[in-house]
């Protein structure tokens, strides 16, 4: 009864059978990991996830913990042997009615009850054993006697007879009880190795839900913070139009006004020179010559430049000063240029394995500079022969950038290669190979090349900070120069086939990584 009830504990609510890789929610719940993950991927999109039992609300998917305790208890019910009365196995001799068996004799090879096992035979060969159906497989087939001896040489079970006359005669043998207990000291062998193999993997799991719970929370606070981005770029794109717009329109109607009261002025002027025009045709055709000469001289005009002045000096729109608020446009993109990175908590470390003996790399192994004096490293294979070095990490997936100072040296480059670039002769410099790209400063000309091919570049200033750009799905890696502004020089395109590591060529002076390895969102 206290089995029946301890298995109905063990039951998934969901699917109604024993637990299966038992995991807990935070509500306290319990259930097979599939069926959980199944019911909260049919939530995905509703905005909230709930307990099946409970109806215990989570705003993010919850995390599923792994209940050890429960997986224990679970294995362990599974294990243990069934009562003797569900066995199915009876007494050979209870003829009147079925009673459970408690042992079985491999000579008789019958299933005996308490009660006849009593009276039963207490000779040595009357091998007695757990209740069981298969009294058959402990005889020899051939001989029918019991089987006593492993034959070591054929790995099989073999009778007395088999022994001493028969087939495995000569051949090594043990007694069946101590080939079994080597045999099982072999396999705890292999059950301590198949324990720690799954605690290893609990925790790997373990590991790997809170990982997935990392980036679930990662992901929404760059989505957070990308929405806060957009949100102030409309805002400030919404502001920097009210001012365009109202500084167009003041300027329109202050040129307005100025244009009407010239209209004004020019409209009372034409007045009075209509009655003046009247007036002298009245006095042209007068007969009397008396009254003409004694009319005042009216003869006198205003000169016409003055009006032209008067013209032009009405103003216009200041379409400079329009310009100058529409480049505050620039600044806002600069802003978002700088606002969409998104820096990783780790950062590109340089490879001493990889550097070669006359690059020194400094005691927080971001900076690499040309040394006069040999550093004696160890040869290795991955060892460059001069003047290069790589970094720890790798890409193989995703958007990232980094960055590099560069001090003292007028003929450097800087880019990202293959694992597999060589590493000896002219061939092995970064851009001279099919496995390498690069951006180089020499004889104060930029240039990117590959595979030996050079592209010169227009933009040629002085600038000590780049940025590497990486997409890697996308196939992109694109140079900036960190300037103000920042200046784009160039992206190349190219289908990537292996994971790629950052890589410094320093033929003077130094270079130091500045910034970590950041992922672009």
């Amino acid at each position: 009864m206290a089995s029946a009830d301890l298995r109905k504990e063990l039951d998934c609510s969901i699917c109604l059978n024993i637990y299966t890789d038992p995991v807990t929610l935070r509500c306290g719940h319990n259930y097979c990991k599939v069926c959980i993950d199944h019911v909260l991927d049919t939530q995905e999109g509703t905005g909230v996830y709930t307990c099946p039992e409970c109806r215990a609300e989570f705003k993010k998917r919850p995390a599923l913990i792994r209940s050890i305790t429960l997986c224990n208890i679970v294995e362990s019910f599974q294990s243990t042997p069934p009562d003797q009365d569900k066995t199915g196995i009876f007494c050979t001799y209870c003829i009147h009615s079925p009673v459970p068996a408690a042992k079985s004799c491999l000579m008789c090879e019958a299933s005996l009850c308490e009660n006849h096992l009593r009276v039963h035979c207490k000779s040595a060969e009357h091998v007695l054993s757990d209740p069981t159906t298969s009294l058959g497989s402990r005889k020899c087939s051939i001989h029918k006697e019991l089987l006593k001896y492993y034959c070591i040489d054929d790995s099989v079970c073999i009778c007395v007879s088999c022994n001493l006359a028969g087939e495995h005669k000569g051949h090594q043998v043990e007694m069946l009880y101590e080939a079994s207990e080597k045999k099982k000291e072999k396999l705890r062998s292999v059950l301590q190795k198949l324990i720690t193999k799954k605690e290893e993997t609990e925790n790997r799991v373990q590991s790997l839900q809170e990982r997935k719970r990392e980036h679930q929370e990662k992901a929404a606070d760059i989505t957070e913070r990308a929405t806060a981005l957009f949100r102030d770029i409309r805002r400030l794109i919404e502001d920097l139009e009210k001012r365009v717009l109202s500084e167009i329109s003041k300027q329109e109607e202050c040129v307005s006004l100025s244009i009407s009261d010239l209209i004004e002025q020019l409209e009372a002027k034409q007045d009075e020179m209509s009655k003046k025009k009247h007036h002298i045709e009245e006095l042209c055709n007068m007969t009397d010559p008396v009254t003409v000469l004694q009319e005042p001289d009216i003869c006198h005009t205003e000169d016409r430049e003055t009006h032209d002045k008067q013209v032009y000096n009405v103003g216009d729109l200041d379409v400079g000063l329009v310009l100058g608020t529409l480049h505050k446009l620039s600044d806002i993109i600069t802003g978002i240029n700088m606002g969409i990175y998104v820096q990783k908590s780790e950062d590109i470390l340089l490879d001493i394995n990889t550097a070669a003996n006359n690059i020194h790399i400094s005691d927080d192994i971001k900076t690499a500079s040309l040394s006069d004096i040999n550093q004696n490293r160890k040869g290795t294979p991955d060892r460059f022969r001069d003047y290069q070095v790589l970094s720890t990490k790798s890409f193989s997936s995703g958007r990232h950038y980094w960055e590099v100072e560069i001090s003292k040296s007028v003929s450097w480059r800087v880019g990202m290669c293959y694992p597999s670039i060589v590493r000896r002769g002219d061939q092995s410099y970064i851009g001279n190979n099919k496995k390498s790209w690069c951006l180089r400063w020499h004889t104060n000309q930029y240039s990117v090349i590959h595979d030996r091919k050079e592209i010169r570049l227009s933009d040629n200033i002085p600038c000590d900070r780049v940025r590497i750009n990486l997409d890697y799905e996308a196939g992109q890696l694109s140079f900036y120069l960190l300037c103000n502004p920042i200046r784009h020089l160039h992206t190349i395109t190219v289908t990537f086939t292996e994971p790629l590591h950052a890589a410094l060529c320093v033929w003077n002076g130094c270079i130091k990584i500045s910034g970590g390895a950041g992922i672009l969102v």
